[in-house]
Formats: C-alpha cells, structure tokens, sequence
C-alpha cells in the first residue's frame, strides 16, 4: 500500500508540486465506477494530513455507494485557466491527477488527521471517511519553450518517469 508519504519520500519535490495542485482549490473531481462498471464524476473535498491523502463522503450519496462496490477511484486538482498567451509556460500551473483504492478510515485514523473529530458513535458529519492508497500520481504541465507538455507520473517502487506529448 503506498501512502502520500511514499510519495514525499521517494519524490519531494515532485509531492511538493503535486500537493500544491490540489491544494489550489477547495474542490477536487472524484471518478468512481457505478454499479454497471459506467464511470462517475463527483465533486469532492480532499486534504493531506499525517502522510496521508483523506477524504470524506455523505452519508447515502452515489459515489459512498460506488466505493463500498468498488474502492477504485482516480482524482483530479481543481482546473485552473491557461494564461492568455500560449507561449507563456509559467502562467499555467499545470494539473494533477491520482489513481488508487480508498480504505476506510477507523476513529483513531480520523482523529489522528483531525483531534476534533468525532467517534463514528458519536454525532457528527454523517458518512465514511477514507485514506488513499495509491497507484498513480501524474502532473501535467506546458513544458519549456510551450510547445509540448511535461507528463510526470510516479508509481510506487519506480522512479518517476517524464514523458513529453
């Protein structure tokens, strides 16, 4: 299973940039897979704490449904618009994107990322929450000069790999 903190040990710089992209912006989009194998897209909130990726999910919403179905999920960053003048390769951030398994979190995981959580007997945010183990991590940005992008993907025991589209 391969935490965030592989990510930031095997790759810092990388996990910096990455963890910057999905940090750019409250909401993030969730892919998960219906009951008929169809993909869906949701909205979601998602934080890094503790060298982990962690999210939460409603009570009776689709994508709580897929996911106890199936724990396979792919995430993207929140998008952010190209700057105006195409040859410009630092006024576009780039995005970023993972794949992996979500594993339900337990009371002491949830209130080692968030002491004021609540144990799931108590009230609270109905729902599950999760970590994520990962399989992917891919960024995306224009490349220098901006004619090309750089495709940087990081898998767990590999080094990361850049490929140029």
């Amino acid at each position: 299973m391969a935490r965030w903190q592989d990510v930031i040990d095997t790759a810092p710089e990388y996990a910096q940039a990455v963890q910057a992209l999905f940090d750019a912006g409250r909401h993030k989009t969730l892919a998960t897979l219906r009951k008929d194998g169809a993909p869906r897209i949701s909205g979601i909130e998602a934080q890094f704490a503790d060298g982990q990726l962690w999210l939460g999910m409603m009570a009776n919403s689709q994508k709580l449904a897929d996911v106890k179905r199936d724990p396979r999920i792919a995430m993207h960053s929140p998008s952010t618009e190209p700057p105006e003048d195409p040859t410009d390769s630092a006024g576009w951030t780039g995005d970023a994107k993972l794949s992996g398994r979500l594993v339900v979190m337990d009371d002491e995981m949830r209130k080692a990322v968030d002491p004021e959580t609540p144990n799931s007997e108590q009230e609270g945010p109905p729902g599950d929450y999760f970590t994520v183990d990962i399989d992917e991590v891919v960024m995306t940005r224009l490349g220098t000069p901006a004619d090309h992008l750089d495709i940087v993907l990081w898998r767990p025991g590999q080094p990361l790999k850049t490929m140029r589209a």
